[in-house]
């Protein structure tokens, strides 16, 4: 099985007229994600890799079906965007977009989970269960099959712990990333009791990093699985009071460095991974002294 996504979902592109849309598109197509349809406003009657393409979003789910939406709009649209997609339907929504603007963002966060919807993102590389669908700016080709699902704010950082998975003969479910933006709508929270449910996935690998209180929430959630959840947190030597990276990856109230972050998860059960390409031979090891 995989979490969130599977063979059996029915994808849209809103923006797939665009350069961002496009690609996205051929890609899907080329490596078998189930894309049925693409929405751009004045674009209907279209077509874009093969899939058509529809005015609203209310028309492209009448039409197809469609439960899951990627969305690479601009920022000031993001907004109406994301609302006319929850309103249609969608039950999983992948806002590539960044730098949307807070209060937007907090709106659509607010209105999604209204609404029963897990929207990822704002600036989510998305969602992939690999051989089966793919919502994500992560390449196929750098996924595997397999039975450790992964959540992580980055993007860039879920390679590395792939790569390391890889290295021991693991694979991955799914592949969740929420997004780094300071306000997302997805959380690690809301990840980890859904790969703790799927019966296909073995173990979890969380990635983490300084800045704001998702890793605290995750925490307390982590005390409550039957799964293992590996942690790794970057920024360990991070300058105090910096902000590193992500938007939302800057200091605020209470002690978010990476050590403090860390110190919560091991407290909570989760066995902490101090370097990122040590997390396949960390999992590897923990898995065999279990079995």
């Amino acid at each position: 099985m995989s979490i969130l996504l599977s063979e059996k979902s029915r994808i849209l592109i809103q923006g797939i007229t665009g350069a961002t849309g496009r690609a996205y598109a051929e890609r899907m197509i080329a490596n078998g994600t189930p894309l049925v349809g693409g929405i751009t406003p004045g674009k209907a009657g279209q077509t874009v890799a093969g899939v058509p393409v529809f005015d609203t979003a209310a028309a492209a789910v009448a039409a197809t079906g469609a439960d899951c939406v990627l969305s690479s709009v601009r920022n000031s649209a993001a907004l109406d965007a994301v609302c006319e997609v929850v309103e249609a339907g969608a039950r999983l929504i992948v806002l590539y977009t960044e730098n949307v603007p807070v209060h937007d963002a907090m709106k659509m966060v607010a209105y999604a989970r209204a609404k029963g919807c897990f929207l990822m993102g704002p600036n989510s590389a998305g969602i992939i269960s690999p051989g089966k669908a793919n919502l994500a700016d992560i390449t196929d080709s750098r996924t595997r099959p397999g039975r450790i699902g992964i959540v992580s704010k980055s993007g860039t950082l879920t390679y590395e712990v792939m790569d390391s998975l890889h290295a021991f003969g693991f694979g991955e479910s799914s592949v969740a990333c929420l997004g780094g933006d300071p306000v997302v709508g997805t959380t690690y929270a809301d990840i980890l009791p859904l790969y703790d449910a799927d019966p296909d996935t073995d173990a979890i690998v969380l990635v983490g990093e300084p800045g704001g209180s998702m890793e605290y929430r995750a925490a307390e959630i982590v005390r409550t699985l039957g799964k293992p959840v590996f942690a790794y947190i970057t920024g360990q030597y991070a300058p105090a009071e910096k902000r590193m990276g992500h938007a939302g990856a800057v200091s605020g109230a209470g002690d978010t460095t990476a050590m403090a972050k860390m110190k919560a998860l091991a407290d909570a059960g989760a066995i902490v991974v101090p370097v990122v390409t040590a997390v396949g031979e960390t999992v590897a090891r923990h898995l065999a002294e279990a079995a």
